[in-house]
């Protein structure tokens, strides 16, 4: 099956430069680059990452009806659950061995906010990150190796 997705991935050159770009990400590999590019119709179907995030469930959504009831922001139980847990599973990769979202995890952590929304925003930034990486045609930097 594996050998199956690496030949069509390799068929056609668009997909194949946006296969490469997506896993020039850290933390991103083949599996949720090829699922992204699958469920993107190779980043054609939506116009920015916001709008996928929404299709995914990662965007945050206001609970309060006028003046009177204002809860917690939650994310829609209406998502592409599979595709959301991909996603899940890559932002937890990049809590343990990615350094910047390591520390943006603890600093966060630190502060009091909650883990789960923690985790939801380090989805949202990868999510963005691979649009971004798309759109721009170039590959990720990372620019904490050039930090101080």
């Amino acid at each position: 099956m594996e050998e199956q997705i690496k030949a069509v991935i390799e068929s056609d050159e668009a997909v194949k430069l946006n296969y490469q770009l997506l896993t020039s990400i850290k933390c991103v590999g083949p599996v949720l680059a090829a699922n992204m590019i699958a469920y993107t119709h190779n980043f054609t179907r939506f116009a920015t990452w916001r709008k996928f995030a929404c299709y995914v469930g990662t965007a945050p959504f206001e609970h309060q009806s006028g003046t009177s009831i204002k809860g917690r922001t939650r994310v829609s139980s209406l998502s592409n659950k599979q595709l959301k847990k991909l996603i899940h599973m890559v932002a937890i990769c990049a809590c343990a061995y990615n350094p910047e979202m390591k520390s943006y995890y603890k600093r966060r952590v630190s502060e009091g906010k909650n883990k789960m929304s923690t985790l939801n925003v380090i989805r949202n930034k990868i999510i963005s990150r691979m649009f971004a990486v798309v759109n721009r045609g170039s590959g990720y930097v990372d620019l904490m190796k050039y930090a101080a």
